[in-house]
């Protein structure tokens, strides 16, 4: 692994936050005609998270006049080149060491198992924003991109099998080394693998951050489909069974709850689903996806039951997200505080 003989934990995401980095959108190709309403999506974003804590917005050079006229004066403008905007993926994935130190994991981004190309100026990313951070980094040989883990901050992480065994990441590795790797990168003690991510997720084969989140060491929220003529149905049931004969890190078993509506939306690409799961937590707030759906209202409410004290901020920008093949948790990353570990 080329590692330190440091040890590391990640943090979780509703740990408090000294920033949070969005990249702007640069794939045109992606949103097509909707290239300025994704323009428009994001400096929404950032400028909703940048009522509650510093952010960071990445913005290839070709774009900096754009992002400077809609992102408000909360918002640092940084340019850097990049052929993307999903910040979750291709940015730093931050952990502290043992004596408190932040440091930023640099894992290999593969363009999602190589089906956007080019690549290789995200594959910089993580390594740039740390620079600019003035945050070490630990370059670790293997693929793994953000929006495939999540943590509790104490051990236990959540992933799916789907992407993480996928061939077109880790092809030569065992799970057990995927094990082994979360384990000495990561922190964790206690890997909980879901079958299945969403259905339509072809894009990034099955991230867990479309199903599941940590909302308090030990408990997770899944996406549930209620829809019984929805493939999700089954495979979002399968991840629920799982997920309730898991174990945590604290050696007790995994708490579940479930979140039981999936709004599916048409769009130029064809029909795209908007999981409420692909929510961001940061600094006293919950950033949700929503498209307008009849069920949005008692979602939102019913996500803020989990997270006490901190204000549910609903933002209808599923739909232009799902067009580029994200969401609101795609295109954040959190820098966590110093001081914290």
């Amino acid at each position: 692994m080329m590692l330190s003989d440091r040890s590391y934990l990640m943090p979780a995401e509703y740990a408090e936050h000294s920033a949070t980095v969005v990249c702007w959108p640069a794939r045109r190709e992606m949103y097509g005609d909707h290239f300025a309403e994704a323009e428009e999506a994001h400096a929404l974003v950032a400028n909703t998270v940048a009522r509650f804590e510093p952010v960071i917005m990445v913005v290839d050079p070709a774009y900096v006049a754009r992002a400077q006229e809609l992102c408000g004066h909360g918002v640092e403008i940084v340019e850097m080149p990049i052929d993307d905007s999903w910040a979750r993926d291709s940015g730093p994935i931050y952990v502290f060491d043992a004596a408190g130190n932040r440091v930023a994991m640099d894992f290999i981004f593969n363009g999602w198992g190589q089906k956007f190309t080019p690549f290789n100026k995200d594959a910089e990313l993580a390594r740039a924003v740390a620079a600019h951070l003035d945050d070490p980094v630990e370059s670790i040989p293997v693929v793994l991109e953000g929006g495939s883990i999540n943590v509790d901050g104490t051990g236990t992480l959540i992933t799916t099998e789907q992407c993480l065994l996928h061939p077109n990441r880790n092809p030569s590795m065992s799970p057990q080394q995927i094990e082994r790797t979360l384990f000495e990168t990561l922190g964790a003690s206690h890997v909980v693998w879901l079958p299945y991510g969403l259905a339509l997720d072809d894009d990034t084969d099955g991230h867990v951050d479309n199903v599941a989140a940590f909302t308090r060491p030990g408990h997770v929220l899944l996406q549930g489909c209620e829809d019984t003529s929805e493939e999700d149905f089954a495979r979002m049931n399968a991840n629920e069974d799982v997920a309730r004969r898991s174990i945590a890190a604290n050696g007790r078993p995994l708490e579940v709850d479930v979140i039981p509506v999936l709004p599916f939306v048409d769009t130029p690409n064809g029909r795209a689903v908007v999981p409420y799961l692909n929510f961001y937590v940061g600094n006293d707030f919950v950033l949700i996806p929503v498209c307008g759906h009849p069920a949005d209202d008692d979602m939102v409410q019913l996500i803020g039951e989990y997270f006490p004290g901190r204000e549910m901020v609903p933002l209808n920008v599923g739909r232009i997200l799902a067009i580029g093949g994200g969401g609101i948790h795609c295109i954040t990353q959190q820098v966590p505080m110093l001081g914290i570990a």
